[in-house]
């Protein structure tokens, strides 16, 4: 796929069981209901025009227009004002009952919140009440929306219990398959929740979501240990394939995913680190430790891990895994001399004196149906994309 070009997974309308409120509408039903909320300046438009909104606004970033403070405050009013609009229309959706509006509309309202995620930077007044006002909109679409949301506590033994929330496929007859999402360290599991749901949640895996925050577990167990617990759990369900199991890992989660993938057979899909963030950083305390750089004929084979994720693997360059590009593709490479199957996405970030502006809906939208294909669910992609 060319770089700048947005992959969507949604369907222009929610989809689901007759008898569900999430259920299939046509685009011309929307669009009539959505007529009798025009008060909402920004909220005219169903989920799947407001993602290619977004995607859009992303791609035309550039880095000098995001350097200008005033720009990028303009900015974050406009999508907290978006926010602000579908909240509103998910309110009055609830005065006249109906689910399906308020629904879309907090789907909407989450969308453009992580948006203004996106653009803040560390101390930004606006990014303060982000975690409340996402809160808000996920409490919304369990008790107005009827969204399952199931919360889960799993009792290890003698060790404490884990926390998590698993969200059913809605678009799926029998056993579905299903996906753990494991959250960086540092990141809200808000954050996760508001920008999978919308592109998830008419697919046809189920998500079961780690909260680290409410886990009483001992630190001394090590996190791939505490995710085969789940992975426990997840085979004990009725709706869900044991055989179509996958995990998806962002920050220091893409390594604990890594492990799981190699040191449990029953995972099917990983989007992981590949495990190399563990060689990389040990080269890097060689350097700090000895005051010496590495010699640079074992500098390949030392970034390379010493073991081969066994299942289909997908390693996201950038802040998602903290894996460069090029170590990336290079681990590609000797996965495909022996016939593994590694793919490689590359998210067009712009950077920025914090960091970096991602279009977190074209990775998601990626990275859900990447995980699709591979439990079966979905075409087949390219082993190398550039988003």
């Amino acid at each position: 796929m060319p770089r700048g070009a947005a992959q969507s997974a949604m369907p222009a309308s929610l989809d689901a069981s007759p008898g569900n409120p999430w259920r299939r509408r046509s685009g011309a039903d929307m669009q009539a209901e959505y007529l009798l909320h025009r008060s909402c300046d920004g909220a005219g438009r169903d989920l799947a025009h407001l993602r290619d909104r977004a995607s859009h606004f992303f791609q035309s970033l550039s880095v000098a227009e995001l350097a200008r403070e005033q720009h990028r405050h303009l900015w974050i009013s406009d999508w907290l004002r978006v926010a602000d609009d579908y909240r509103t229309l998910a309110e009055s959706a609830r005065e006249t009952r109906s689910a399906q509006i308020a629904g879309e509309a907090w789907l909407c309202s989450l969308t453009a919140l992580e948006v203004v995620r996106s653009l803040c930077n560390p101390g930004d007044v606006e990014s303060a009440a982000l975690a409340d006002e996402v809160g808000t909109g996920l409490r919304g679409l369990e008790t107005e929306a009827g969204l399952p949301i199931e919360r889960v506590k799993i009792d290890c033994f003698d060790q404490g219990a884990l926390a998590g929330f698993f969200l059913p496929a809605l678009r799926y007859g029998s056993a579905a398959p299903a996906v753990i999402c494991v959250g960086d360290d540092d990141a809200t599991l808000g954050s996760m929740i508001s920008r999978l749901l919308p592109v998830a949640l008419c697919g046809t895996m189920s998500l079961l979501l780690v909260d680290p925050a409410n886990s009483t577990v001992h630190r001394s167990f090590k996190p791939e240990h505490r995710l085969q617990f789940w992975l426990d759990y997840l085979e004990a369900r009725p709706d869900v394939d044991p055989r179509r199991i996958g995990i998806y890992g962002e920050g220091v989660g893409a390594a604990h995913a890594s492990r799981l993938a190699l040191s449990d057979r029953r995972i099917a899909a990983a989007v992981c680190d590949g495990g190399l963030v563990r060689p990389v950083m040990c080269q890097a305390s060689l350097r700090w430790m000895t005051g010496q750089a590495v010699p640079d004929g074992i500098s390949r084979e030392a970034v390379l891990p010493p073991r081969r994720v066994p299942c289909p693997l997908l390693m996201v360059v950038g802040s998602r895994s903290m894996v460069w590009e090029q170590d990336a593709l290079e681990l590609q490479a000797d996965y495909r001399r022996i016939g593994a199957d590694c793919s490689v996405v590359v998210p067009n970030n712009v950077p920025h004196p914090f960091g970096e502006v991602e279009n977190f809906v074209a990775v998601d939208d990626f990275i859900v149906e990447w995980l699709a294909s591979k439990l079966g669910a979905a075409r087949k992609l390219d082993a190398v994309t550039r988003l």
